[in-house]
């Protein structure tokens, strides 16, 4: 009943800026907290940045002076500005929320996730 869709992946070369923004859509009520995570091949899936409703955020220390997690409520948008890219900024980028959302005759709470966009940082 509801879906992320995210956009703004692609190469880059090290030194370079991506913007990825991932938006909901569906029978929404409200969101809660949304954030972004990576997993780079053979490591586990880490936080990025994650960001309130009330726009309180918290980022990973590696990213912490180069990314900006942001939001837009009216559009039900989160955004990363990731800026001075790093190779070790390649993986694949997971936006999640969590929304308040229409399930059958009711509402319900649920986690979702987005499909994932490649960052590839490369020269």
């Amino acid at each position: 009943q509801v879906q992320l869709v995210e956009s703004g992946g692609g190469l880059v070369q090290p030194g370079g800026s991506l913007r990825l923004s991932c938006a909901a859509s569906g029978s929404i009520f409200s969101i809660n907290d949304m954030g972004w995570y990576r997993q780079a091949p053979e490591n586990e899936r880490e936080l990025v940045a994650r960001i309130t409703s009330g726009g309180s955020t918290n980022a990973a220390d590696s990213v912490k002076g180069r990314f900006t997690i942001s939001r837009d409520n009216a559009k039900n948008t989160v955004y990363l500005q990731m800026n001075n890219l790093k190779a070790e900024d390649t993986a694949v980028y997971y936006c999640n929320a969590e929304i308040l959302h229409a399930q059958g005759t009711g509402i319900t709470l649920s986690d979702y996730w987005g499909q994932g966009t490649q960052v590839t940082v490369s020269s």
